[in-house]
């Protein structure tokens, strides 16, 4: 999952920014202004619906056919019925009689297919073309074998539209929550032309608020209610504050002298005031792991990482419980495979899929076996030492915190390892992880949306996301059979899954080491906040100031 610079939850690599901001609100008012401060911690770089990079916060301003509820529930959004045909592959979505634009315009059917087609051109260049898989023509269009205008959506009428897919696709209720889907005014684009999306004013939107005071750069701007949403009589905020804070003393400082409604705690200050009635924790399904790099350009680096005994003497090495509770001690928990824990649950049992892709001594902290592992692998090898590096972006402490522990706990318990700290730039581990200049990499991801697909989808082969290019037929085929042969069929589909994630942790292709948690001060007054930890985590719709 990338997030969104621009309305989106950024949650680079260690640090989450609750693209949040400030004023309003008089502490000595008899009546709350309704006006909700938060704090960003980095500007926005984005409003094109197409281009982003992360929806985090998105469905504040874009919805779509549904939007995203608690606790992960598809909830009512632009379309007021649905229909889905008997193969699962055809829905009929009716909008609203009231939907509009911001700007009064009616929100017609035609709106959501110009939106798609736009989306997925070429030299509209988004990150998330590949959300269309599945969708009747997506695969053809993301590989640049079909043109746009294909891919499988069409207005029946001016308040129908009709999606096929090229196959059942078990989350789509849940994908149609997410912002990409929504619609865009082609008018307003044509309007506007090379303005479009460069100020808040050459925009407009369809969700229950729009954005003001943007103007592409500038580290304050506001959220501001939508007068002709659909639902506007539920939504009591007048205006969502945004401002940027880099220093979370100066953000903690804001928050007690009254100017900010939340403030994102560093580690450091989690330990001050994890007892204070203001402190909140706010989980994600985000999991902080190891990638290791099958192609490196470094022959016997590559044959190093190749070798599973050495990845499992890595991945044993580690005491996640010393590394989340004591080093970085912000909440964030011990993960028991690469798919993140309170994602998704059997659809029989309801158990989490958490629990059941754990595999026996692979996440678990067991030095002894660590070093029988490691000797077989220098064995194997004709080796007697390692040197490795890991690199990791530097534009937030606990990257630095993180990269250091490691080394001390890799190099204590591994006789012959040498783990040299690279930590730079975010932009530079970015641009050198795509390219494949790394040995290993702190990385994350995290789930676009609740299903454990939106994980396991990124260790097969084609995947561009899959940066160390570890390469597995059988793994392939099994997610092949979860997307495809198994798709309508919920529980056999689970069992695919299930067995592809036990693969992952069996070979440790992928070494997971914490699942981020992150901690706030938030002001008791605000209530009706929804968060998810997956997709759209944010939304103020039912927010209010008490």
């Amino acid at each position: 999952m990338k997030k969104w610079t621009g309305i989106g939850l950024i949650a680079a690599l260690i640090t989450v920014s609750l693209s949040l901001a400030a004023c309003g609100n008089s502490a000595t008012s008899s009546k709350p202004s309704q006006v909700l401060r938060l704090p960003a911690t980095a500007q926005l770089d984005t409003i094109d619906l197409a281009k982003a990079t992360g929806y985090g916060q998105t469905g504040n301003v874009f919805e779509g056919f549904y939007r995203l509820g608690k606790n992960g529930k598809v909830a009512p959004g632009l379309a007021d019925s649905v229909k889905e045909s008997k193969d699962q592959k055809t829905w009929t979505f009716h909008i609203r009689d009231n939907a509009k634009w911001s700007n009064g315009d009616k929100i017609t059917a035609q709106d959501f297919v110009y939106s798609w087609r736009r989306t997925l051109t070429p030299s509209t260049k988004s990150s998330y073309r590949n959300m269309f898989s599945g969708i009747k023509n997506g695969d053809q269009i993301i590989a640049g074998k079909a043109q746009p205008e294909t891919i499988g959506i069409h207005a029946k009428n001016a308040q129908t539209v009709v999606v096929k897919l090229d196959k059942p696709i078990a989350y789509f209720k849940i994908l149609m929550a997410y912002p990409l889907f929504a619609p865009q005014n082609e008018k307003v684009v044509n309007k506007y032309g090379k303005k479009y999306a460069t100020k808040s004013e050459y925009m407009v939107y369809s969700g229950p608020f729009k954005i003001s005071n943007w103007s592409g750069t500038g580290n304050t701007w506001s959220f501001v209610k939508n007068n002709h949403y659909w639902d506007k009589q539920v939504v009591k905020l007048n205006k969502v504050n945004f401002q940027v804070v880099t220093n979370p003393q100066t953000g903690l400082s804001l928050y007690q002298n009254n100017k900010l409604d939340f403030a994102n705690l560093t580690n450091e200050q989690v330990k001050n005031y994890k007892n204070d009635k203001a402190f909140k924790e706010y989980p994600y399904s985000i999991v902080i792991h190891l990638k290791y790099n099958f192609q490196d350009a470094d022959k016997a680096k590559r044959r190093i990482m190749s070798n599973q005994n050495i990845r499992q003497a890595i991945a044993l090495s580690i005491n996640r419980g010393q590394l989340t509770e004591k080093v970085l001690g912000d909440g964030s928990v011990t993960p028991t495979g690469f798919v993140a824990s309170g994602l998704a649950k059997d659809p029989k049992t309801g158990e989490d899929f958490a629990k059941q892709q754990t595999v026996k001594d692979s996440t678990t902290y067991n030095p002894s076996l660590a070093k029988k592992k490691w000797a077989a692998g220098l064995k194997e090898l004709g080796v007697k030492k390692v040197d490795l590096n890991i690199m990791a972006g530097n534009d937030d402490v606990a990257a630095s915190t993180v990269t250091q522990y490691l080394k001390s706990a890799l190099e204590d318990n591994l006789k012959g390892f040498n783990l040299k700290i690279q930590n730079v730039p975010a932009s530079v581990a970015q641009s050198r992880s795509t390219s494949g200049d790394f040995d290993l990499y702190l990385s994350h991801w995290g789930a676009d949306f609740n299903d454990p697909i939106s994980f396991l989808q990124i260790p097969v082969s084609s995947n561009s996301l899959n940066y160390g290019k570890w390469s597995n037929k059988e793994y392939d085929e099994l997610i092949d059979k979860a997307q495809n042969q198994d798709a309508g069929q919920p529980e056999v589909r689970w069992q695919d899954m299930i067995k592809a994630a036990k693969m992952l942790n069996k070979t440790q292709s992928f070494t997971p080491l914490y699942q981020a948690n992150y901690a706030y001060l938030q002001r008791n007054t605000v209530k009706g906040i929804i968060h998810n930890t997956a997709g759209t985590q944010w939304s103020y719709k039912y927010a209010y100031i008490q």
